[in-house]
């Protein structure tokens, strides 16, 4: 996959500059990544793993320095399409491996450790299939159908994380779609939108327990732990991918485990993820890349199509990070759909025509 990234690079190499330029916050953050092995615990591993992160981030970066929106969302739902049709075979003719015995019994994980992993990469697949429909109308009846497959499996996965982001992505999309209908339906549904997101925010501050339970599955101990061990070191971290894989036993993980009760294989939040890892600096690297993502979502909602499939991924890429690690993850799927988006909404159509 990277050398076929490397060779939409050495196809238009001028296109992958202009994109990167327009990205300064992004190379601030693989700057703080890079600059992390200094300090790491495990420097060794920050370098396989900040490596691998960098050439995830690139074929992210060449994504969107050579298709167009319509373009984006045909590849995207041409792999999803595929990813879709081996889970549900492997779920079907290989249960014990498609289908978790423990833990959570009869719940569906497909090609994925646990049913998290299916459940959520299918919401985002979901999303992006609706999109391509509507981008590409002569694919329209195919990739809604397999949108509604991709539904399924969220289902069968029993994710609850999963299942709100479905509903909160199709919203986004539905969402886009309407705005993009006139002025008149615009407004109306800017409204709308903003009263349904104060809502949503007073029930996620005050009645989360509805849906969730209280530790969020245990999330809350790992938050408690983590944070314990971002006071010892917030400005630098511990570097890059080096704390979940040590075995000195006497690094933050030790501590971790020790206070959390088990044994985590990540923070389950993208934000402290950053800040254990890569420090205070990284932490704010990556906020402000986000934010100027999402702004640029937020404008092409009312002016660009290819918002249909930025915009909806976005929102669920916002509520998954609040659970899971998904931001600057090496060899990571989500990680080169997220940069591709991002790098898109700031190099348009227009400006890979000028190219």
């Amino acid at each position: 996959a990277y050398g076929l990234a490397f060779l939409l690079i050495m196809a238009r190499p001028w296109n992958m500059i202009r994109v990167s330029v327009r990205q300064p916050f992004l190379i601030i953050l693989m700057g703080v990544v890079a600059a992390s092995i200094a300090w790491s615990i495990q420097p060794d591993v920050s370098i396989r793993r900040g490596f691998a992160v960098g050439c995830t981030t690139l074929a992210g970066l060449a994504l969107a320095s050579r298709f167009r929106w319509a373009e984006l969302a045909r590849l995207y739902g041409i792999v999803f399409c595929i990813l879709i049709v081996a889970s549900y075979a492997v779920s079907l003719a290989l249960p014990s491996i498609g289908v978790m015995t423990e833990i959570f019994p009869g719940a569906w994980r497909g090609l994925w450790m646990e049913k998290n992993g299916l459940g959520g990469l299918m919401a985002f697949g979901a999303c992006l299939l609706g999109a391509g429909a509507l981008l590409n109308p002569d694919r329209a009846k195919l990739f809604t159908l397999f949108a509604g497959l991709a539904i399924g499996l969220v289902l069968l996965s029993q994710s609850k994380t999963a299942l709100a982001s479905l509903l909160l992505g199709m919203t986004a999309l539905g969402f886009v779609w309407i705005v993009q209908r006139g002025p008149a339906l615009g407004a109306a549904a800017t409204w709308a939108g903003v009263t349904g997101a104060l809502l949503l925010a007073m029930f996620v501050l005050l009645a989360s327990d509805v849906l969730f339970e209280i530790t969020l599955t245990g999330r809350t101990e790992i938050w408690t732990a983590a944070m314990r061990q971002i006071e010892q070191r917030p400005w630098q971290g511990y570097g890059y991918a080096a704390v979940w894989s040590d075995q000195s036993g006497w690094g933050p993980l030790a501590w971790i485990v020790n206070d959390a009760k088990f044994v985590p294989q990540h923070a389950h939040n993208s934000w402290l993820e950053q800040w254990l890892g890569i420090g205070l600096f990284g932490l704010i690297a990556w906020g402000l890349f986000y934010l100027q993502t999402m702004s640029l979502a937020v404008v092409a909602v009312y002016r660009e199509r290819g918002a249909m499939l930025a915009f909806p991924f976005l929102v669920v890429f916002t509520l998954v990070s609040l659970t899971e690690s998904i931001a600057v993850v090496y060899n990571d799927f989500r990680w080169v759909l997220f940069v591709s988006l991002a790098a898109k909404l700031a190099f348009s159509d227009r400006a890979l025509d000028e190219a």
